[in-house]
């Protein structure tokens, strides 16, 4: 498992499982299997509704958590940190992220001044953001001097990111891509991703993944069986060829997004 450093000097596995829309009941078993197999990070959220099973299935585990602040508890972050604690069942996260900006309730200076002082008492060992836009973060950049040591975006071939990603490259923040195969959507049927994965007798997904990788993001596909879990993991040892990757690169389409705009939502 590769690792990515963070900007406060920590050490981050790079491939993770996501656990969007994995409902709590499941979640314990399917978060047991992907640490048997060998997955050290899992993501999770308070607005999942799973973090009680995510927790159960992390009891006794070294591994790498990271949940999220939902956009109403931007003024109340550290009952709503506490809470989530409380459901995984620890007594701190390895990264807490800010889940949304929500711009139009102006809380998120607030909250993460908030995050910050989590940070600093130990209930949150880094933090970060996600879905935060490049004005969003020169703002919180300009107010406290704090870079979030992530910020997790929608990013896959199909909706690249790229200002986003030069940013973060020149902030020294770390790219993390959720929904990171388009949801399973076209993407893996489009005849470029499947020649690629023919080519290397690969699937189509592995490829998404080792596309990721290969840019230095870290990426938290979700899977909620073993085969696919399994199948996401082995992206680890696939090596795509500068030409793969051009030609995946390729795909990046002006209306690609899938998720909302982080302008308005909220």
């Amino acid at each position: 498992m590769a690792n990515l450093t963070l900007n406060d000097g920590r050490s981050m596995p790079q491939l993770g499982m996501g656990t969007w829309q994995i409902k709590d009941a499941q979640a314990a078993a399917i978060v047991r299997t992907g640490l048997d197999l060998g997955f050290e990070l899992v993501d999770t959220a308070a607005i999942y509704g799973n973090e009680l099973g995510v927790g159960d299935g992390i009891k006794d585990a070294d591994v790498w958590i990271t949940t999220k602040l939902w956009n109403d508890r931007q003024g109340d972050v550290e009952a709503a940190l506490d809470e989530s604690l409380a459901l995984l069942g620890l007594d701190a996260v390895d990264l807490y992220l800010m889940h949304w900006p929500v711009p139009a309730q102006d809380r998120y200076l607030d909250a993460w001044r908030a995050m910050i002082g989590l940070r600093d008492a130990g209930k949150a060992r880094s933090i970060g953001v996600s879905n935060f836009l490049p004005d969003h973060l020169d703002r919180i950049l300009a107010a406290t001097g704090v870079t979030p040591a992530v910020n997790q975006i929608e990013l896959h071939p199909k909706f690249q990111q790229r200002e986003a990603r030069a940013y973060h490259e020149a902030h020294g923040i770390v790219t993390q891509s959720w929904s990171p195969i388009g949801q399973g959507k076209d993407l893996l049927k489009h005849d470029v991703i499947v020649r690629i994965a023919g080519a290397h007798g690969r699937s189509p997904a592995q490829v998404v993944i080792a596309w990721h990788l290969a840019h230095g993001f870290s990426v938290i596909p979700k899977a909620s069986d073993r085969e696919h879990l399994s199948d996401n993991f082995a992206a680890l040892d696939l090596t795509l060829s500068a030409e793969d990757l051009a030609a995946i690169d390729a795909l990046d389409s002006a209306d690609g997004r899938l998720g909302p705009d982080p302008a308005i939502f909220g």
